[in-house]
């Protein structure tokens, strides 16, 4: 079977060590988790963890089964192939150079993004989007000179039926 990157929205007891529990569960199987982001939800003794791993499609059956077993867990939805808003932010710390200051003023405006820091030798930038648009502005910026960046990791949640 084909490996494909799966995204995972748990809601869990808003208790230490319930993520713990979570990590280790895909750890002790050996998969790698590509971004995490927890935040509690409407709710204050509730959270929500957006968890984003690659795999088996079989395998994740299993895994979803075994985090449902956990007791902090409340519900779980395995969003690959299903219709949902996922959305992603970082921060980009890139060399702003005279020459190179109104490109990038360019390219931010083009982007729908905002500088948020400026200083003498760099701008910071924040975007926020899809995973096409955070790969396009940073290859864009990347000749410009991208002193540092932060992610956010995914965050996701299931489109209501229309």
């Amino acid at each position: 079977m084909a490996e494909e990157k799966h995204i995972f929205s748990i809601l869990v007891d808003n208790e230490p060590g319930v993520l713990s529990r979570i990590a280790g569960l895909f750890s002790g199987r050996g998969f790698n988790i590509e971004s995490l982001c927890v935040a509690e939800t409407l709710e204050p003794l509730v959270s929500r963890i957006t968890l984003v791993t690659t795999g088996d499609a079989h395998i994740f059956e299993q895994i979803e089964k075994q985090l449902n077993k956990l007791i902090n867990v409340i519900k779980v939805h395995d969003l690959t192939g299903t219709k949902f808003v996922q959305r992603e932010m970082v921060l980009i710390k890139v060399v702003a150079k005279s020459e190179h200051r109104a490109e990038i003023l360019r390219t931010v405006d083009i982007f729908r993004c905002k500088v948020v820091d400026v200083g003498l030798q760099h701008y910071t930038i924040e975007v926020t989007g899809d995973e096409g648009k955070i790969k396009a502005i940073l290859s864009l910026l990347k000749p410009i000179g991208i002193k540092e960046i932060v992610r956010t990791g995914i965050i996701a949640l299931l489109r209501d039926p229309k």
